[in-house]
């Protein structure tokens, strides 16, 4: 048999056997130059995810406040309309801490509706702080890539 000779080298031949492949060098210049873009863009890559991760813990956490709110007025909502249905001679008692204290009926359906009034207020607030959050975001998310476009142009 006659030996056949590949361009690769057998597990006996050193590296030098290899075939030479052009090599690209850039000028010092142009990597310096390219480094403070770089850096640049790091840092504002990274306010934003980190502002994206706390944004997002607080839109969260705005969600679960607005439910837990949601659940207390509509309760109130059913307590009002049980009590509505009841007549104005019935003991009504007001349950605080491990007692009860004997209240009237317009007392109570007053407190249900103030109840009721202050969960949407918070609902309202809320709401509001969750659109400026996300308006926040996108905003950050709109400066990074109009810094994008312009390191492109130049």
């Amino acid at each position: 048999m006659t030996p056949v000779s590949s361009p690769y080298p057998t597990p006996r031949q050193s590296s030098a056997a290899l075939p030479r492949r052009a090599c690209v060098v850039l000028p010092a210049a142009f990597s310096n130059m390219a480094a403070p873009v770089d850096l640049e863009l790091k840092k504002a890559f990274a306010e934003l995810q980190a502002k994206m991760i706390d944004t997002q813990q607080k839109v969260k956490l705005a969600d679960l406040q607005i439910e837990q709110l949601s659940r207390m007025k509509k309760h109130a909502n059913l307590t009002h309309v049980e009590i509505t249905s009841l007549p104005d001679s019935t003991r009504m008692y007001e349950g605080v801490g491990r007692m009860f204290i004997l209240q009237s009926k317009d007392e109570i359906n007053n407190q249900l509706l103030e109840k009721r009034k202050t969960a949407d207020d918070k609902i309202k607030e809320l709401e509001q702080k969750k659109t400026y959050l996300e308006r926040s975001v996108k905003e950050a998310e709109d400066n990074i890539r109009e810094t994008l476009m312009s390191r492109r142009a130049q």
